[in-house]
């Protein structure tokens, strides 16, 4: 296994780039699809290897978003649980950048909004 190649994934990870983006730069790299699909494979069998029950989470889908989420895998060149990973893993990075930036639009509406205002006589 190419430690280099998995070194990149996993920093690139880290700095919250999405699986597809990854996958995308390296095959734009010359790097061949079954070795990028290797390295990824090597590095989710090690983090299943390396999580405690306490990381494991049981969700019910319907049959609807079930469908949307493997057609957005497929799209992204993921498996299913490598795309809800990639969904929450974004949603945090997300949730942290703008957790203390308050959108203009946001605060705009709080300032106009009747919400809180009525004073009960």
């Amino acid at each position: 296994m190419n430690k280099e190649l998995i070194n990149f994934i996993e920093e690139a990870r880290k700095r919250g780039f999405s699986d597809f983006q990854i996958k995308t730069s390296l095959i734009n790299n010359k790097w061949p699809e079954n070795t990028i699909q290797e390295a990824f494979n090597y590095i989710t069998k090690s983090n299943l290897k390396d999580s405690k029950i306490k990381n494991q989470v049981c969700i019910f889908l319907s049959d609807d978003i079930l469908k949307t989420l493997e057609k957005r895998a497929k799209k992204n060149m993921m498996n299913l649980e490598e795309q809800i990973q990639d969904i929450l893993r974004r949603s945090c990075v997300r949730k942290k950048t703008t957790q203390s930036q308050e959108k203009i639009d946001d605060f705009l509406v709080s300032c106009f909004s009747r919400k809180g205002s009525y004073k009960k006589k």
